[in-house]
C-alpha cells in the first residue's frame, strides 16, 4: 500500500486530499460494503461522497451499463440520444419546475457552472448571492461563490459574490434566536444587502443542506422567505441539489421542498447519486431561463449513452423500492442511535441531520472550539472498527459526515452506530475529555 501511496504523491497534486494516515485503496464493493486491497471489508457510511446512492455493484445498474457499452459507448449531444431523452423526461417531471428543460453535464461542478452561466446571461448581471459556509464545486466560477474558506483557494473570480446569513443554524450572530426570529433576521440581512447593491443581482444559489460545510441547514422555510424577497427584485433562485437530491433527506425528494411555500426554484442542479458512481450532473430550469443563451452549445460527455443508461436504471430502482422512504425510516433510527452515542461526551457538540444525511460536529473537550483533530481520530478509529465515514465543516474539518447508500438496513445502521460510538469514546479519551454526569 505504501508503494502505491508513494506513486500517488509522485505524479498527483499535493492538494489532492487523501483520508487516513495509511491511505486506503478500495478494490471492490457490494451492497453497503467495500473491500480494500488487503481483503478487509468495511461498512460504507460515505458512499464515495454521497455518490453510491443505491448500492455498490447494484445488478440493475451494472447490467444496464454493460448492455449499453456493448452497443455504443459515446456519440455526443450532436445526435439524438434515446436514453438521454428518457432520463430528461423523468427528471423534468420529478423536478416540480413548470415547463422544465434539462441539460446534462459530467459533474456537479459543471452543473453549477452551467446554472451560473444561465442566471448571469438571463439577468445580464455577474452579481451572485451565495450562503456563508457554502460549497458549489471546484471550477473557477464555483470556487468564486464558495463561502467555505477551507475549499476556496483563490479570491479571484469572474463573479461579484455577496454572502448571506442563514446556512448555519447553530453558529454565528443569530444562533441564539428561535427559528422564527432566525428567519426574520436573515431576511432583514438579505433585504439590507440588496438595498446596498448597484444594478440587478442575477441569482441566489444555495444548498438546502450544506454538504461540505458539515450537513448544516437553516430552519425549514427560510428559502421560501428569501424567495419572496428575490421575486420582488426579479432575482433567480438556484437550488444546489448535488448532495440533497433524490430523496437523500428522507422527508422530501428534493431539499428545496422543505422551503416550498414560495414554489419551486427557477433552476435546480443535480449530480452525484443519480449515476450511482457514473459521472452524471445536470441542470433543470424553466424553459425561459434554459433557452436564454444566444449562442449554440453542445456537450461532449454530458448525456453519454452509458451514463444515461446507468441513470435510468438507478432512478427506476430508487423509485420502485421507495428508497426515500427507507432513508426516512432507517435514517431516523440511525440519528436516534447517534444522538444517544454522543450524549455525555464533551467532544460532541451536536448531532444533526435528516434522512441518511447526518452530521456530528466535534469540538475540543471543555470548549466550543471546532476540532478537526477529533474528527481525524474518529475516522481512524472507525476504520479500525470496519466503518468508513466522511468529514467536513466550516473550520478544520470538524464535522463527521454520514451518508450511506440509501438501501441501508436496520441491522447495518445498528452496526455502524455501535462502531461509531466506540470511535467517539476513543477520541474523547485521547483528547482528555470527561463524561458529563
Amino acid at each position: 500500500m505504501s508503494a502505491l501511496h508513494d506513486r500517488h504523491r509522485a505524479v498527483l497534486p499535493d492538494w489532492l486530499a487523501l483520508y487516513y494516515q495509511r491511505p486506503l485503496e478500495i478494490t471492490h464493493g457490494e451492497g453497503r460494503h467495500v473491500w480494500d486491497a488487503e481483503g478487509r471489508r468495511y461498512l460504507d457510511f460515505f458512499g464515495g461522497i454521497l455518490t453510491t446512492m443505491t448500492a455498490h455493484a447494484l445488478p440493475e445498474v451494472t447490467k444496464a451499463v454493460a448492455e449499453q457499452a456493448g452497443r455504443i459507448l459515446h456519440t455526443s449531444t450532436l445526435y439524438l440520444d434515446r436514453p438521454m431523452v428518457e432520463l430528461a423526461e423523468r427528471i423534468a417531471a420529478l423536478s416540480g419546475i413548470p415547463d422544465a428543460r434539462v441539460f446534462f453535464t459530467a459533474s456537479g461542478t459543471e452543473a453549477n457552472d452551467t446554472a451560473l452561466l444561465l442566471a448571469t446571461a438571463y439577468r445580464r448581471s455577474n452579481q451572485i448571492l451565495a450562503m456563508r459556509n457554502s460549497y458549489h464545486g471546484r471550477s473557477f466560477s464555483a470556487v468564486g461563490i464558495t463561502g467555505n474558506r477551507e475549499w476556496s483557494p483563490t479570491s479571484l473570480s469572474p463573479l461579484q459574490t455577496l454572502y448571506v446569513h442563514g446556512g448555519i443554524r447553530t453558529r454565528g450572530p443569530y444562533a441564539h434566536l428561535d427559528d422564527a426570529e432566525f428567519r426574520a433576521a436573515c431576511v432583514a440581512d438579505l433585504e439590507d444587502m440588496l438595498g446596498q447593491t448597484r444594478g440587478g443581482v442575477a441569482a441566489l444559489i444555495a444548498e438546502p443542506v450544506q454538504g461540505v460545510g458539515g450537513f448544516t441547514a437553516p430552519p425549514d422555510g427560510l428559502y421560501a422567505d428569501f424567495r419572496e424577497v428575490l421575486r420582488e427584485h426579479g432575482i433567480l433562485w438556484i437550488s444546489d441539489e448535488v448532495q440533497t437530491g433524490w430523496g437523500r433527506t428522507g422527508d422530501n425528494f428534493w431539499g428545496w421542498q422543505a422551503h416550498d411555500r414560495a414554489g419551486p426554484p427557477d433552476v435546480l442542479t443535480f449530480a452525484k447519486g443519480l449515476g450511482n458512481g457514473m459521472s452524471i450532473g445536470g441542470v433543470v430550469a424553466r424553459a425561459e431561463v434554459m433557452n436564454c443563451l444566444d449562442a449554440g452549445s453542445i456537450s461532449t460527455f454530458g448525456g453519454s449513452p452509458v451514463t444515461m443508461a446507468a441513470g435510468n436504471a438507478n432512478l427506476a430502482y430508487l423509485l420502485e423500492h421507495d428508497l426515500p422512504g427507507n432513508a426516512r425510516r432507517v435514517g431516523g433510527l440511525l440519528l436516534e442511535r447517534l444522538r444517544g452515542a454522543g450524549a455525555g461526551l464533551e467532544v460532541v457538540r451536536e448531532v444533526r441531520g435528516r434522512g441518511l444525511m447526518i452530521g456530528i460536529e466535534l469540538v475540543r473537550p471543555g470548549t466550543d472550539e471546532p476540532c478537526g483533530e477529533a474528527a481525524s481520530l474518529v475516522l481512524e478509529a472507525a476504520r479500525e472498527g470496519g466503518l468508513l465515514l466522511g468529514k467536513g465543516g466550516s473550520r478544520l474539518g470538524s464535522v463527521l459526515r454520514i451518508a450511506p447508500p440509501m438501501t441501508l438496513t436496520v441491522a447495518e445502521a445498528e452496526e455502524g452506530a455501535g462502531i461509531l460510538a466506540a470511535a467517539l469514546h476513543s477520541a474523547e479519551a485521547e483528547l482528555g475529555g470527561r463524561a458529563r454526569q
